[in-house]
């Protein structure tokens, strides 16, 4: 029996479109650049933040982001930046019964953007607020601790088989893997992916794994 499914956040709930873009802008390269940067480092297996270091040699990546935020051009999201499975998919999860959580490798800046969309999901969390990160097995008990059900009752849902999909099943818990995204398409064939209890297209098609 599923009692809670656990989501991703890049590329699971929400497009990096905008995220990609904005950085960009700031660094003053065209957005195809940047975006055909972040397709080889994936292809690679690499961080994506390489795609930003190939970009600009000796960029200090932290120090860009908080200059960012300073100039008034930080992370933002809205409703705009999200699937739209999404909603339907996590309303119709509660409905049904189950604790809907987000957990993802993101900022504690996008933690509170999450929190102010109202997301209908009982937690959201991101690996800055815990201060550990995918694919650390810490990230999962973590996760196992929010879930607040046994971990063969529970499924985290990502589109990165190395951070989503193997961590997951190595901590115990359930797996499905959704093609999205660069991640999500370029390794659906892997047998990462493949290592997933289940692989999917659409947040919606995770209502029928309750009904099973």
């Amino acid at each position: 029996m599923i009692e809670t499914i656990v989501f991703d956040v890049g590329e699971t709930l929400t497009n990096d479109d905008r995220y990609w873009g904005s950085w960009a802008d700031w660094l003053h390269i065209p957005r195809h650049t940047l975006s055909a940067l972040v397709g080889a480092v994936t292809a690679q297996g690499r961080d994506n933040a390489d795609a930003l270091r190939l970009a600009c040699p000796g960029i200090d990546i932290r120090a860009e982001y908080l200059a960012r935020e300073a100039a008034g051009q930080g992370e933002a999201l809205d409703d705009s930046d999200l699937y739209p499975d999404v909603r339907p998919a996590l309303s119709g999860l509660r409905k049904l019964g189950v604790r809907v959580v987000v957990a993802g490798n993101q900022t504690a800046r996008v933690g509170e953007l999450l929190r102010a969309l109202e997301l209908p999901a009982d937690a959201v969390a991101t690996s800055a607020e815990w201060g550990v990160a995918k694919p650390s097995p810490h990230f999962f008990e973590r996760v196992i601790d929010l879930a607040q059900a046994e971990p063969y009752a529970t499924v985290y849902v990502g589109d990165n088989p190395a951070n989503d999909v193997i961590p997951a099943k190595a901590a115990g818990l359930r797996a499905a893997h959704i093609r999205r995204g660069p991640w999500g398409h370029l390794w659906a064939d892997a047998p990462e992916a493949a290592a997933a209890d289940w692989r999917i297209s659409s947040l919606t098609d995770l209502t029928a794994l309750i009904n099973e």
